[in-house]
């Protein structure tokens, strides 16, 4: 449905697709207005017919076939806490995102356009403004905020929330550490979710690394430089691997790894991109600008086996 090429790799850019949730005040309609990356848009359906499911909770409407694939529906406005307009909404549209290797429909009131995005125009989540059009959604489920005309803000919504909350997808979170090689020196990650880094940060730990945390790319490339200060030409020996989200407010992942890979004191430190985009477009992009590897997110042992396959690699080309 999207042409994936005009995006030019490490840009810095993003595209959204713009859509809009409106909201039955007391005495007028409010208009939401709501992002989410075009990178996790399969495609925009009208509202098909929906099999409704006993016992789940009340913003799941239904599930339906795709071409062979059975797609939960979930009502985001319902999600949201977001008391929708009494008049029927005559332009309803489902959003099939993918993530994480798994597809799920949105019901959205409008399906508006594609807008392009500078990472440096969207703030982090915690800015002031988002409850009143947001309903009762927790600032939590918003990865970020930008701009638009008109000083209108759009909110970037995290749905991959919505799937950890249905239990249709939880991070792997075991290893078994006793058969694996440990391995020493410095990680350095990078996203824009504490609790993301968290789960990465506690998988290397057991496997030996020391990690430094980066909120983002550009506090990522001020990570690089403290290194730098202190290793000088030694880094490579010391710092063994980066592991980087994609989506990330200032800089994101992939301008993150082209700014490293062109320079000359970090370009041969292995990248690994861990992100919840898992088309392969995607991974394509990484190779682009340079990074060693893809995970998608989030499974111990495949990180560890990844991390030890870069490391091991990177060894053998410095020696």
């Amino acid at each position: 449905m999207f042409d994936d090429n005009v995006l030019k790799t490490g840009s810095n850019e993003m595209e959204l697709v713009d859509f809009r949730i409106f909201k039955q005040g007391k005495e007028a309609i409010y208009e939401g207005i709501y992002g989410v990356n075009v990178a996790k848009v399969k495609e925009i359906i009208k509202m098909p017919n929906l099999t409704e499911l006993p016992g789940v909770p009340e913003y799941i409407e239904g599930i339906f076939d795709l071409r062979g694939v059975v797609i939960p529906v979930i009502n985001l406005a319902k999600w949201m806490g977001i008391i929708e307009p009494k008049e029927v909404i005559k332009k309803p549209r489902v959003i099939i995102a993918e993530f994480s290797n798994i597809y799920i429909g949105f019901i959205v009131h409008e399906a508006k356009r594609i807008r392009r995005i500078n990472w440096k125009d969207i703030e982090p989540a915690n800015f002031a403004g988002t409850a009143g059009s947001a309903g009762s959604l927790d600032k939590s489920k918003i990865t970020g905020v930008t701009r638009i005309e008109n000083d209108d803000v759009l909110l970037i919504l995290d749905l991959e929330s919505i799937v950890e909350e249905l239990g249709i997808y939880s991070p792997k979170l075991d290893m078994n550490t006793a058969d694996m090689p440990k391995l020493d020196g410095i990680a350095l990650i990078l996203d824009d979710s504490l609790t993301a880094r968290r789960l990465v940060k506690d998988a290397l730990v057991k496997i030996g690394l020391k990690v430094i945390e980066a909120k983002d790319g550009t506090d990522g490339l001020e990570k690089l430089e403290d290194l730098y200060a202190m290793y000088k030409e030694n880094l490579a020996d010391n710092l063994k691997v980066i592991i980087s989200d994609i989506e990330m407010p200032q800089m994101d992942g992939f301008h993150f790894a082209a700014s490293v890979k062109d320079d000359k004191r970090f370009d041969d430190i292995p990248i690994i991109f861990n992100s919840s985009l898992s088309n392969e477009f995607t991974e394509l992009q990484g190779k682009d600008v340079g990074a060693e590897g893809y995970l998608t997110k989030f499974n111990a042992t495949q990180l560890y086996n990844e991390v030890a396959r870069v490391v091991n690699a990177h060894k053998k080309s410095i020696k």
